[in-house]
């Protein structure tokens, strides 16, 4: 499985996350159905809560990390806020963005469909404006999952995420 791991920066109104890195899994789901998606999240810690496309304008999660499997078709995501970082994903592909992430899809294929799934206790909210103090204090402090959401207990997310002493 090849990963990629990236910091953003704060940007414009989307905070990003002050130490966390958005993670890319290139094809760690290949050949995976909707249900085997949902089902390899899942028993990695991360109950999955819907399954659609990605929203066509900017916003972030002030009050959960968020993993993105996507089942099937591709897009071009902006991540990071308004003239951020495109990334081009394709079925069977993972992303993993940590609270505060700008995100969006600027194009996708008919068909375009992802799982999403949050760490147990997380809710996500949909925030399309500056945070205020207590909202980045939320993202800077959010607690970090346990397992990664497609390796489990020896996966990516557990080298990159490193807990702040």
């Amino acid at each position: 499985m090849q990963t990629e791991a990236f910091r953003l920066a704060r940007h414009d109104w989307v905070p990003n996350h002050p130490r966390l890195p958005v993670l890319l899994y290139h094809q760690a789901l290949a050949g995976l159905d909707g249900a085997a998606i949902e089902e390899c999240f899942d028993g990695n810690g991360w109950p999955p809560q819907w399954r659609a496309g990605v929203y066509e304008f900017h916003h972030y999660h002030s009050t959960a990390h968020e993993v993105l499997g996507v089942v099937n078709g591709t897009a071009l995501l902006v991540l990071g806020g308004p003239d951020g970082r495109e990334v081009e994903v394709d079925a069977g592909d993972a992303v993993l963005l940590p609270a505060g992430t700008g995100h969006r899809s600027l194009r996708s294929s008919d068909g375009f469909q992802v799982v999403g799934a949050y760490p147990p206790g997380q809710q996500w909210d949909i925030c399309r404006k500056a945070p205020d103090e207590a909202m980045l204090e939320r993202i800077a402090t959010l607690p970090y999952p346990t397992c990664d959401p497609v390796s489990g207990d020896h996966g990516p997310m557990l080298a990159c995420w490193s807990q702040p002493a």
